[in-house]
């Protein structure tokens, strides 16, 4: 009797940290609701879940791109510096019109995201680094191209930053839109199953014949046009251009969003679903600890905390 009680603890460790990864995200959204239904005044007002929804969108937005850099056995620290590049693109370029701006700002985007695959593809450089170096190079260009805030005043990126579509806010349908977009991508596509190969083991998917470096150079620049499409949104919603602060910290908040949700840092499995929920915890998180008037330092260690967590259910689940 004690020896099958001894055999069925591991076993029932395993499962407590397997649903953990797996739901963990979930019963967190559900545990910050139920807390701010009962201490945050006014938490269930129409005007407070638009607003969350669409300060949430940007970060959501940036997952997406982050989750296929993770996905790959990568990481993309230059998100944050896209979507600053990508609001100075915006300011300088509004004059010819939102479509025309917006497209320049997504070329910006894609630009560095290319400049982040060819570096890890052809040139060998780890993603971290790479990344950081582009990270650090494009807030710098959206600086010399933007030295100071300049506001944006046209009806086209107001409508888009406050507008909606039956009480649904363009910004988060046009999140929405892309994560189911992304989903696709990776459960239904050729280059989906590929990247997840690569994500995998590198060189088993090398020796598979599979196109390595186009799929790595293809996953930065959608992650680098999807941060871009975020600080065109970010833009619109503020009504402002401020490549200074715009983005800054954002590659921490995607992150954490991509592993709560149960993406794994190791590669070869996506969960877009759960990335969509880890972005939603990190705004209800944050929003929970302004309401409370809690500094905003606490939100940076409150998501410390739960990278870690989501990293030691990860890696424990790993050795089983």
């Amino acid at each position: 009797m004690t020896e099958l009680a001894l055999k069925g603890a591991p076993l029932d460790r395993a499962r407590l940290l397997r649903l953990l990864q797996d739901y963990g995200v979930y019963a967190g959204v559900a545990v910050l609701l139920l807390v701010n239904i009962a201490l945050t005044p006014h938490f269930l007002s129409t005007e407070n879940f638009r607003t969350q929804a669409v300060q949430v969108a940007p970060v959501l937005i940036v997952a997406l791109g982050m989750a296929l850099a993770i996905g790959s056995e990568g990481v993309d620290l230059s998100v944050g510096s896209v979507m600053a590049l990508s609001t100075s693109l915006l300011s300088l370029y509004l004059g010819y019109g939102p479509w025309v701006a917006l497209i320049v700002a997504m070329i910006g985007g894609a630009v560095v995201g290319l400049a982040n695959g060819s570096l890890i593809a052809f040139i060998g450089v780890q993603p971290i680094v790479a990344t950081l170096a582009l990270m650090v190079a494009g807030r710098g260009i959206a600086l010399v191209l933007l030295p100071q805030l300049k506001d944006v005043r046209d009806p086209g990126m107001s409508s888009l930053g406050s507008g909606d579509l039956f009480g649904i806010p363009y910004l988060v349908l046009i999140a929405a839109a892309l994560a189911l977009l992304v989903g696709f991508i990776v459960k239904r596509t050729t280059f989906g199953r590929q990247l997840l190969a690569i994500g995998d083991s590198r060189p088993a998917a090398q020796l598979a014949g599979l196109p390595v470096r186009r799929v790595l150079i293809l996953v930065y620049v959608i992650a680098g046009v999807l941060a871009a499409i975020a600080g065109v949104l970010a833009t619109a919603r503020l009504q402002a251009s401020d490549p200074t602060s715009l983005g800054t910290l954002m590659e921490l908040s995607a992150i954490t969003a991509v592993v709560v949700g149960g993406t794994p840092l190791s590669g070869g499995r996506i969960r877009i679903g759960g990335t969509v929920a880890g972005a939603v915890l990190i705004q209800l998180l944050t929003a929970t600890l302004i309401k409370h008037d809690l500094p905003p330092s606490w939100t940076q260690i409150a998501q410390a905390v739960v990278i870690v967590l989501a990293v030691y259910a990860a890696r424990e689940r790993g050795k089983r």
